[in-house]
C-alpha cells in the first residue's frame, strides 16, 4: 500500500477524502481540538478500500492523521468518550456562509463531529507502514 496524501479544498475533494476514511477507526481521545490553533486533527486507522477493490488477497489498514484548519468551532454529538472504538462512516461540508461552512463527521451509531470552519482545508496523510487487517468492515442494515 503506498502511503496516500490527499487535500481537500472543495466539494469534489472532500469527497474523495471522505472514500478513503470510511469505515476508518479511532477512539475519542485520537480527536484533537486545537482552539488557539484553528485545527482539528484525528489519528485513525484507516481501511484500504483501494487495495480491497482491486482484489488484493488481504485486507490492510494503515495509521493515518485527518487535520482541519481554519477551523472556528468544534462541536460532537453521541460521542461517548468511554466508548471503546469508533467507525467513521463519512465526512461531508456544507457550505453556510462563502467560503466557509460547516464539516460534518458521521460516526456508525448515530455520533457526529461538525467543524465550523472559515473555508475547507482538510489534509488526509499516512503515518507509517500498515498491518492485516482481520476482515473488511461490515455493516448492520436496520430494517
Amino acid at each position: 500500500m503506498d502511503q496516500l496524501k490527499l487535500v481537500a479544498l472543495d466539494d469534489e475533494d472532500i469527497a474523495i477524502v471522505s472514500a478513503h476514511v470510511q469505515d476508518a477507526v479511532l477512539k475519542t481521545a485520537d480527536i484533537r481540538w486545537r482552539p488557539s490553533e484553528h485545527r482539528v486533527v484525528l489519528g485513525l486507522d484507516r481501511f484500504d478500500w483501494t487495495a480491497a477493490h482491486c482484489g488484493s488477497p488481504e485486507f490492510r489498514r494503515c495509521r493515518s492523521a485527518l487535520r482541519f484548519e481554519r477551523v472556528l468551532s468544534c462541536k460532537c454529538r453521541n460521542l461517548d468518550a468511554g466508548k471503546g472504538e469508533l467507525s467513521l462512516l463519512a465526512v461531508a461540508f456544507e457550505q453556510t456562509n462563502p467560503p466557509g461552512g460547516a464539516v460534518r463527521l458521521t460516526f456508525a451509531g448515530g455520533g457526529e463531529l461538525r467543524l465550523e470552519v472559515e473555508c475547507l482545508e482538510i489534509e488526509l496523510a499516512d503515518l507509517g507502514p500498515t498491518w492485516v487487517a482481520e476482515c473488511p468492515p461490515t455493516h448492520v442494515v436496520d430494517v
